[in-house]
């Protein structure tokens, strides 16, 4: 594993009472899923800290979600989103190309088709955990004070009326570039990339849905950030779960986790590369949230990340590597990743 000697971390994983093990969180979701009762769910992207809250304890916590059309938790600040600055100190280009070119071994040889590299950036911002989550704008936002915040534009998987759908995104583009929307459509490696994460995905559905198909492909959204306007290039697969699904809705969360799209393919020997080319492990960041309320369920990749060190912040980004990735490229995607979603 490589470590940069001026960017090691150090963090503790953040812990909680409501954390379970992986056959606790299974049988807790199946068992409130059955009974119809709503609950919050989290899982870091290791699968070591599974977190499951039913309404009354997540009154209790600290914990604030925003999750479309659900009961979240909204806070209030009275500051400007557009006096919001992030200043950035982003790992060494040699570091990050020592854990480029392992990767890329790795996907010469054939052990991968896919994989997806994220670091931690260094932050200095003038707004506190709170205040970008009040003022972040976002389909998902998640917020547990002194530890991290997300604002994730992404989807995990959403279950509505007995179907099953998950939103790969894969794809990212400054908007304000010339022909932005037909330079990322028609560029070869992104949608490589965007064909494998939507194999994987639509593979991942299959092992708990019947009937999956791809009912939309490659289309584009547009998020104005802090700093740029980013167009971002999405897919909709829909399957159809079996009768009484709820009565097994945790073995389905924990089969399809980690999310193929910030993972790669084939997932396993994926995530063991992964865990030998990143300086630290992820965490709650590419994990996931989500909110079942008695009838339906919708979640989220936890992406445009934010957390809390000791010695600062840092903001968690990355994207996906190919066989043809070129290092410069990829470097600045990792950057260009990071802004806060305000206006």
């Amino acid at each position: 594993m490589y470590r940069d000697r001026k960017f090691h971390d150090t963090q503790t994983l953040p812990t909680f009472n409501t954390s379970l093990t992986p056959n606790g969180f299974i049988d807790r979701v199946n068992q409130l899923a059955k009974d119809s009762i709503p609950f919050f769910f989290l899982v870091d992207f290791e699968k070591s800290f599974p977190v499951v809250m039913t309404l009354p304890e997540i009154s209790q916590s600290k914990i604030q979600f925003d999750i479309p059309n659900q009961p979240g938790q909204v806070a209030a600040t009275e500051k400007n989103p557009q006096d919001l600055s992030l200043n950035i100190a982003p790992v060494r280009l040699r570091t990050y190309s020592s854990s480029f070119e392992r990767v890329k071994k790795h996907l010469l040889d054939g052990d991968s088709y896919l994989v997806n590299l994220t670091f931690p950036t260094r932050l200095h911002n003038n707004y506190t955990l709170e205040e970008i989550y009040d003022h972040a704008q976002a389909p998902y936002k998640l917020l547990y004070p002194t530890k991290f915040v997300t604002f994730s534009p992404e989807s995990f998987i959403k279950i509505v009326d007995d179907q099953i759908f998950a939103y790969p995104m894969k794809g990212t583009i400054d908007a304000n570039m010339p022909n932005a929307e037909e330079s990322i459509l028609n560029n070869q490696k992104e949608a490589w990339e965007h064909n494998t994460i939507v194999d994987l995905l639509r593979n991942d559905l299959s092992m708990v849905a019947d009937r999956v198909e791809v009912t939309r492909f490659r289309y584009l959204d547009q998020i104005r950030t802090n700093n740029k306007d980013l167009l971002q290039v999405s897919s909709e697969i829909k399957g159809s779960l079996p009768r009484v699904w709820q009565h097994r809705l945790g073995n389905i969360l924990w089969q399809l986790l980690p999310a193929g799209s910030i993972s790669g393919a084939p997932k396993e020997k994926t995530l063991e590369i992964i865990k030998c080319s990143e300086i630290s492990p992820r965490g709650f960041y590419t994990g996931v949230f989500g909110f079942f309320d008695g009838s339906n369920l919708d979640s989220a990749v936890n992406i445009r990340f934010i957390e809390e060190y000791e010695d600062g912040l840092r903001y968690r980004s990355g994207g996906g590597i190919t066989a043809s990735s070129q290092l410069h490229e990829e470097y600045q995607e990792m950057l260009d990743k990071i802004y806060v979603p305000t206006i």
